[in-house]
């Protein structure tokens, strides 16, 4: 048998639970009533320890909140059916919180209504499931970084900082105080797509901050290393020892990079092309590689911006096709409108993408062998540059 303050410890560690937490707050049909089972003393406790069953049954007397339902049971230790209580039910939220009898839980419920109260349906589950989100924060900065998120949108920022897209109430900075809530809430309406491209990247934000890209030496004899990291303002500067490069939006497409005579690999440039712009690449065979989606068209318009020369690897209509079983949906497109700096035949691609189901293909999923052709076609091809 459970003493109310056994029960009681039971739903202080269901208020933990993220699962739970959110199916009761978030009004699942299944969810209420809560039904905690009390438990009914063995008749041999009956009889060696009466009064600490007497003791049992008056704290359940004494509960007020929720209801305590009672049945009638009947031991041969006693002349009559017993009284005792079986089944404790709490009915909503407020009794939950009530009987949970805990200053934390009570203060984290006051903070989950008002966050509920004010800010989009589309943010609700994400406030109850992850906590760490708005816990040790301002209330209302969270609130106010809720309703920036729902105005924002893919290129809002048009080359601008971060810092000037404040609204109302909000500071130049804001984005640096709340950039990873802001990247979970765009996340909740963009489908994950603004952790997987970063959020200055997802706004088109003027990136300001220095960043590290992993440089591959193909040829095995240029650097000193394999590989390093090199950050972007050295690049701008620094001229790297090759006659060829490229660059790739993703460092998870390493392993499948090929030795490629007298030419470096840039992995992991993203949308931070800045360094693109360095004058030493003009004397430079260029290459650029990304997936092929309304993103990576975009990252290719950037690069093309930035090295007019530069050529486009495996981003064409004949490798969607070829690998077009491996295509994912996009879950949010870069834009509808011609971007400059794509060729027809990619403003094409752009187009057709958009009327795709499965708009996306990532480029680690090309097949190893078809990428190495691709690449040492183009060193071949290049050769004369």
């Amino acid at each position: 048998m459970k003493s109310p303050a056994d029960l009681i410890a039971v739903l202080r560690r269901q208020w933990e639970n993220a699962i739970r937490r959110e199916s009761r707050l978030l009004g699942a049909p299944q969810a209420w009533p809560v039904v905690l089972s009390i438990g009914l003393p063995s008749p041999q406790r009956l009889r060696s320890n009466l009064d600490a069953v007497k003791r049992h049954v008056e704290l359940w007397r004494a509960v007020s909140l929720g209801e305590v339902r009672w049945q009638e049971i009947c031991y041969r230790a006693t002349a009559s059916p017993v009284s005792m209580p079986v089944q404790w039910i709490i009915r909503c939220p407020s009794e939950w919180i009530d009987a949970s009898n805990c200053e934390i839980v009570r203060r984290e419920f006051e903070s989950l209504s008002l966050l509920v109260t004010h800010t989009d349906e589309t943010f609700h589950s994400l406030w109850v499931r992850r906590r760490s989100l708005w816990t040790g924060r301002p209330i209302q900065e969270v609130i106010l970084a809720a309703r920036l998120a729902m105005v924002l949108e893919p290129g809002c920022a048009k080359g601008k900082p971060l810092r000037m897209l404040a609204m109302d109430n909000t500071d130049t900075k804001f984005f640096e105080r709340n950039g990873a809530l802001i990247t979970k809430l765009l996340d909740a309406r963009f489908d994950s797509e603004v952790s997987q491209i970063g959020l200055e990247n997802f706004l088109g934000a003027y990136q300001s901050e220095d960043h590290w890209l992993l440089v591959i030496d193909l040829d095995g004899r240029l650097l000193p290393f394999k590989k390093l990291r090199v950050k972007t303002s050295e690049l701008l500067e620094t001229a790297l020892p090759c006659a060829s490069l490229l660059i790739e939006k993703n460092e998870t497409c390493e392993h499948q990079l090929p030795s490629i005579s007298d030419t470096i690999a840039v992995l992991g440039a993203g949308f931070d092309l800045g360094w693109a712009e360095a004058d030493w690449l003009k004397t430079k065979r260029v290459a650029y590689w990304g997936d092929i989606d309304t993103w990576g068209l975009q990252f290719l318009a950037r690069a093309r911006t930035a090295i007019p020369h530069v050529d486009a690897l495996m981003m064409n209509m004949a490798t969607y096709e070829r690998f077009a079983k491996l295509a994912i949906r996009e879950p949010v497109v870069a834009g509808t409108e011609w971007l400059y700096g794509l060729t027809s035949s990619e403003r094409q691609l752009y187009q057709h993408l958009l009327q795709q189901a499965n708009g996306r293909l990532e480029q680690e999923y090309l097949a190893t062998p078809y990428v190495h052709e691709q690449l040492e076609t183009w060193y071949r091809s290049t050769t004369s540059f």
